[in-house]
This record gives structure tokens, sequence and C-alpha cells, in this order.
């Protein structure tokens, strides 16, 4: 991520895509022991919470991660002069609390608050919402003019979506039954889980119903003390549990011999295990780490058609120490695009925008403001850029987001001492997701995900493929539900005696 010309000193650190990586000087499997129950590679959600409901269950586990910070994209940078930048937005549905009390533990549960303010902002509407169904309903009818047994309709058909359903119908289908021409609903009902999970009119129904259905239970809800001290919190769990740490690991291969897994090679060395579970893209886990070799060619086949879904762009802000601004909202949805159009919502020189305001309760204790934009993108206009080009690009991103900041928190400017911007590139540079996905796959990866161990014994899958499974909430269920499939492969080896 490279810091804004005006905003910064001298660095002391790497800037990622544009110059590589700090070297490394220490052996990172040095603690390692030769063998293991499961080796997860990768330390996403969906990687973490695997690891730790097995390690709770007795087995032994080794978690393994190619940057120096876990959580994948659910983590977090600091920055000279006391910055603490948050990663991704900052919200996911109240079901949070359920998973992390379930399978982490009661005071990570007990951290996760309502945000107090979503606000929607654009030519064709602007409103406030605590993003609850009682509001979402209020707004529907009162603000948008829509009968409130259309409404309810509405929501009893998302409920009533099945993951098991065969059905065909898009998101625009289901809009188009019940809300037909009315692209300012359209708008209002699809911008934010576009920007939560990635999804488009054109994606299957269901990849958005259970989606919409969760965050439509209790409002958004965020970590109180910022995504540092979750995943401080998270990793202190995992310890207590008797998960072995490891960051700045680059597996080079999941090793498969017979048909089965039997551990990987990773920093020049050789860890053996009884199963692996890769929380690395579904794609570059099967293609890149395992090698199609080793599957059914239909299986590569089907796997080759998956798509990847879209990337982002996110600018940071960092105030001067000292510095404040008023309460604004906690997340802003807004567009200068006088219509709506979901393919808009990741042009390169798009209208269209989300900030995440991050006030001192954010973390209790500090009187730091930050400020994060975020925005959809395609890989495609960004990975062929020349340096020159790239760093053009950034400033004019920045520039673009800092004048649409500004409409909101006026004079603004003068109290930021940081600014820097990251790209779909940096995004493939740290968390190494083919083409910056920053959602995985579209909703067809899903399939190759959940069949992974039926092809190799003993290999599994999990994070975020599909919609469904994408965002904080769907990667850690989806952690928990690929965690007892190990769990029921490893007790049966166990007792074989394998």
């Amino acid at each position: 991520m490279t810091a804004h010309r005006a905003m910064t000193s001298e660095r002391k650190y790497f800037r990622g895509s544009s110059d590589g990586k700090l070297p490394r000087v220490a052996d990172p499997l040095a603690r390692a022991k030769d063998g293991y129950d499961l080796i997860v590679i990768g330390s996403g959600l969906a990687g973490m919470t695997a690891a730790n409901v097995l390690g709770k269950l007795g087995y032994s586990v080794a978690l393994l991660e190619q940057h120096y910070n876990l959580g994948g994209m659910a983590t977090w940078f600091k920055r000279r002069g006391g910055h603490v930048f948050d990663i991704s937005l900052h919200g996911f549905p109240i079901g949070m609390i359920k998973t992390c009390r379930r399978h982490w533990n009661t005071n990570i549960a007990e951290r996760i608050v309502r945000l107090e303010g979503v606000r929607f902002d654009n030519p064709q509407f602007t409103l406030d919402t605590t993003f609850t169904r009682e509001d979402f309903t209020d707004k529907l009818i009162t603000v948008f003019g829509v009968t409130a047994a259309r409404v309810a309709e509405f929501f009893e058909c998302l409920r009533a979506m099945n993951f098991y359903d065969d059905s065909r119908a898009t998101v625009a289908d289901v809009f188009e039954q019940f809300f037909p021409g009315r692209n300012d609903v359209h708008r209002l009902l699809l911008e934010p889980i576009a920007y939560a999970n990635g999804s488009t009119l054109d994606d299957p129904a269901i990849t958005y119903g259970i989606v919409f259905s969760n965050f439509m239970s209790k409002g958004v809800y965020t970590f109180s003390g910022g995504t540092d001290l979750l995943v401080r919190e998270m990793k202190d769990e995992l310890v207590r549990n008797g998960v072995d740490l490891f960051n700045n690991v680059q597996v080079e291969r999941i090793v498969v011999e017979g048909g089965r897994t039997v551990g990987v090679e990773a920093a020049g060395r050789m860890l053996h295990s009884r199963a692996v579970l890769s929380n690395a893209n579904v794609k570059q886990t099967a293609l890149k780490l395992v090698g199609a070799e080793h599957f059914a060619p239909e299986f590569i086949a089907g796997l080759d058609a998956v798509r990847l879904n879209n990337s982002s762009c996110q600018v940071y802000f960092g105030l001067r120490d000292g510095e404040s601004i008023p309460f604004v909202t906690d997340l802003l949805f807004t567009s200068t695009r006088p219509t709506f159009d979901s393919p808009a919502l990741c042009d390169m020189h798009g209208e269209s925008r989300t900030f995440s305001f991050y006030y001192p309760k954010t973390r209790p204790g500090s009187q730091r403001f930050t400020i994060v934009s975020s925005t959809n993108a395609h890989w495609s206009d960004w990975r062929a850029l020349d340096e020159a080009s790239y760093a053009r690009e950034k400033e004019r991103l920045i520039a673009d987001t800092l004048e649409q900041l500004e409409r909101y928190v006026p004079g603004v400017r003068a109290k930021l001492d940081h600014i820097e911007a990251s790209t779909p590139r940096t995004f493939e540079f740290y968390t190494q997701h083919w083409q910056g996905a920053s959602f995985g796959t579209k909703f067809e990866g899903l399939k190759y995900s959940m069949e992974m161990p039926q092809q190799i014994a003993g290999l599994y899958h999990a994070g975020s493929v599909g919609s469904i499974m994408s965002g904080w909430l769907g990667a850690a269920n989806y952690g928990v539900i690929t965690a007892n499939k190990v769990d029921t492969y490893l007790a049966n080896m166990i007792e074989a005696g394998s």
C-alpha cells in the first residue's frame, strides 16, 4: 500500500506490490513438529475458526499463514504516527455473536456491538436507517411507497430461500417480481450487499436472499476494539486450545500420495499430517497447491469454469492526533450516479463508494479517528498498468475519494496527516488470492469446495466461495461446517490406526 506523497516522511516499510516484502531472516517453522493431525493453510476467518474448533476437540493442529498478520481480509495495518487501519468494511450480521460465543469465546462475543447508524445518499434518495427488518419495512412503505403487503411478501420469499433449492431465479428476477421497474428500490436493497460480498443482479437469488435475511434480522454489527484486538483475541484462544501458529510461511505444495493427503511442503520443509484444510482460494488450492493431475478430469474442467469474484479498492484516511470530526454515521453508502447500475459499482472511475467511519468508540481508550473508503473493482482494470500509470491512477483514486469525503466532512483535508490507497493489485499481493478477489469465487465455486474430499481423501477447503460463504459471518460458519467434516474423517482414521 503506497502512502500519499504529501502525507508521509521517509518510510521504513516495504510498499507491497511496488517493491516486495521484507526479507525473511529466520526459519518461520523452527518450532514446528514433524507431523500433525491437521494442517490449515491460511488464516482467514474460515481457516482460523476451523483450526479453533478442531483444537478444542484435542487434535494437533498447525495453522500456516504466508502473511505476517493473521486474519486474511479481516485484518489491519499500522502506520507511522499511531494510525491503525482496518481492512475492508467493518459490518456483519448479529449471527456473528452466536458463532463467536459457540466457537470462540464469550469475551469475543460480548465485544460485538451494533452500529449506531447506516446512511444512504445518492441522487435517488437520502435516508438513515438502523438496517433492521422493521426499519427497512418502514422505509420501503413511507419513503418508497411500497405497500405493506408487498414488503412482507418480499421478506418472506427471502426467508424461505434454502441452499438446496434448485431455483434458477436471479437477484434481478426477484426484484422485478416484487418491485417491477423500481430502480431506486433495487439500489436500496442491493448496494449494501454488493459491498459485503460482491453480489450482482445477475447472481442466483439465493446468494442474495440468505445474506440479506441475515443482515435484516437486527442490524449491522462491528467488533468493539478494532480488528487488531479481534485477531489478537482469536490468536490467544487458538494458543489456549493447543493450535500451533506460524506466520510468514509460504506453502509450496499439498502433498498427495495414493489418493490422500499426507502433508504439505512449506518454507523448504515437509510437514506430515493426516488431513489438510486449505483456506486459500479454491481454484488456487486445486490447480496450484495440489495439481490438476490428482483430480478427476471432469472436476478440473468444472473448476476451470468457476468465475472469480470481483476485487476492491480502498482509501485510508488518518486524522492527525488531537483532531476530530463530528458524528456523521458509521457506514455511508454514497453515489453521484443518477440511477442504479449494478455493473457500474465496479467501474474503475466509478461514482459509488462506501465510507466506514472509525470514531474513538471503535477502539475504546483511543482518541484517534480514521475513515476508510471502499469501492468494488475489476482486476482487469488494474493488472496491466505500468508503474507510472498505476501511480497516477492511485493518485486519482485518492483525489476523487477525498473530494467526495469533503461533501460530508467539510474541512477534513486539513485534519489529515496520512492517506494511502489499495487496489486489486494490493490485495493480490498481500492475500495471494488470484486477481485480488476480495470475495473468492462466484456461487458455482461452492460445489467444488465442498466436493474436494470426495476427490482426495483428507483434503478440505473452507473460505469465500459463493456469496453465501463470503463476508465475516459466512466465512466463519463455513469454517465450522468444514471442521465438523474433518472431525469425522480424523476420528475414523485414528480409530483405524491410520
